[in-house]
């Protein structure tokens, strides 16, 4: 067992697995209690539960300095009811996108603990994306003293605005590479540089340690626990449920950790009714929930919900640790078959646990047909990943009749995916590029192009380096200067 200041500055575990809360703090007496809270009272109470070595002052100077000017919302994370459902937006953040609720969070969490443990060496945050957590991270990162940051994208598996929003990033202690494969190729290589003790050592000697802004960081993943609370206390105070009647939570998904907060935050006393992970036509999440195996040999299939794109889900780790009666062994077992067979299968036993969790997937044309429905009947537009989510919540509401309410994790702007957003609302869009598309977004919308991207295409290209998926390492060995 190690302390949260450490687990979150070492971001995974010595032996490759990951960190999760030794005990967890116990559920909420109230929710009443918490109803007057705004987002920021809420984050240091939640927060708070977790960081036990933190001091209240110290999640709060966290807390503060995250949920700031940088959010364009005052409610950092609205909650708009349209077609039915009810959406959590989480992307009024700096790089528009749910990452920034957890990564504005993380460089401070990962200061104090610095602090903390008197660690007086260059902190160098290494990090696979596969679109929104690359730049998000950089854009928490970019120019805090004693971090270096690299992040690893794949080079055809991101959208132009997600590309044009890493290599522009300014900040001398930050390096954006290109990986000529999908994101579980940058995502093993990351893990692979995590798990080699020499080259760590030899970092270490030349003054740096090496921690990480994915979701396998336990700091960000308890901050994304909080949104969660809020959403459920937004329909509170709007009279949508009544206290302690339960919610059903709708997240797109990949990586699983945003759907593991979720749960999470059901541990805590969150009222969820059922849990619905939604995937895409990478559907290794989807199969599993339905067959209690996970098998990723299969192809890979690039979409139009590109963070999305993912057939090794790393979170789902922690959840196998809840699955099996916190059976580290278990896991270890699990994990090994996975890295060696491409598949694992869960005890019958485990596979009862699954049973909060709804699994769902949407084709391409599903996709879609729900922007483009709900455009038309709501006049609200929905980018590619989040229609993923509410394609299968109709999915769900169709095959059971259940009238429980429901919250869709709205995760990124549509203008982060103008092209193929537009695309589905009128065939005469296609073809045509997403920075092309983002004034007639504006116009159709109402609004303005969100300031983070407004001049984007203009910025200069600083960060050009491309490697490939087996060069991970001497990549991150050049950047700092040691031996691979």
């Amino acid at each position: 067992m190690v302390s949260s200041a450490r687990a979150i500055l070492r971001g995974i575990a010595a032996d490759g697995g990951l960190f999760v809360p030794a005990r967890f703090p116990e559920p909420v007496a109230s929710l009443e209690a918490l109803s007057g809270m705004d987002y920021r009272a809420l984050a240091c109470r939640l927060m708070t539960g977790f960081l036990t070595d933190f001091t209240e002052a110290e999640v709060r100077e966290c807390v503060e300095g995250a949920y700031d000017a940088k959010f364009d919302a005052p409610e950092i994370a609205p909650v708009v009811k349209r077609a039915g459902v009810h959406f959590l937006e989480l992307y009024h953040g700096p790089t528009l996108a749910f990452k920034d609720m957890a990564l504005t969070v993380l460089p401070h969490l990962l200061k104090i603990a610095g602090r903390k443990l008197g660690m007086e060496r260059k902190i160098v945050i290494l990090t696979a994306t596969s679109g929104d957590t690359g730049k998000a991270a950089l854009e928490g990162f970019a120019g805090v003293e004693g971090t270096e940051i690299i992040v690893f994208f794949p080079r055809h598996g991101v959208s132009e605005v997600q590309k044009r929003q890493m290599i522009t990033q300014a900040g001398d202690n930050t390096h954006v590479i290109g990986i000529e494969g999908n994101f579980d190729d940058a995502q093993t290589g990351v893990k692979a540089v995590f798990g080699d003790t020499e080259f760590l050592r030899r970092a270490e000697a030349a003054g740096a340690v090496f921690s990480s802004a994915n979701s396998i960081n336990v700091g960000r993943l308890i901050p994304q626990i909080v949104y969660y609370f809020h959403a459920y206390l937004s329909l509170l105070r709007a009279g949508e449920v009544r206290s302690g009647s339960p919610i059903h939570v709708v997240v797109p998904t990949g990586n699983f950790g945003n759907i593991l907060a979720a749960y999470y935050a059901e541990r805590l006393g969150l009222p969820v009714g059922r849990l619905l992970c939604a995937s895409n036509r990478n559907r290794v999440l989807y199969e599993f929930l339905r067959t209690g195996v996970y098998d990723r040999n299969r192809e890979f299939v690039p979409t139009i919900s590109p963070s999305m794109d993912i057939l090794i889900s790393s979170n789902l780790e922690r959840l196998l640790f809840a699955l099996s009666g916190e059976d580290p062994a278990a896991v270890r077992a699990l994990m090994a078959a996975l890295a060696k067979d491409g598949r694992y299968a869960i005890t019958p036993e485990m596979r009862a646990g699954l049973g909060r969790f709804y699994g769902g997937w949407a084709s391409e044309e599903e996709t879609r047909s729900a922007i483009k429905e709900v455009w038309e009947s709501a006049g609200y537009l929905m980018d590619t990943h989040t229609a993923v989510g509410y394609a299968v919540y109709r999915q769900y509401a169709a095959e059971t009749g259940d009238p429980t309410p429901a919250v869709v994790a709205g995760t990124a702007s549509p203008f982060k995916f103008a092209r193929d957003v537009m695309a589905a609302l009128d065939p005469r869009y296609a073809g045509r590029g997403d920075f092309e598309l983002l004034q007639e977004m504006a116009a159709l919308t109402g609004g303005d192009v969100p300031a983070p991207i407004r001049d984007l295409e203009t910025r200069p290209i600083r960060h050009r380096r491309v490697c490939r998926k087996d060069e991970v390492k001497a990549a991150v060995a050049e950047v700092l200067g040691v031996c691979a």
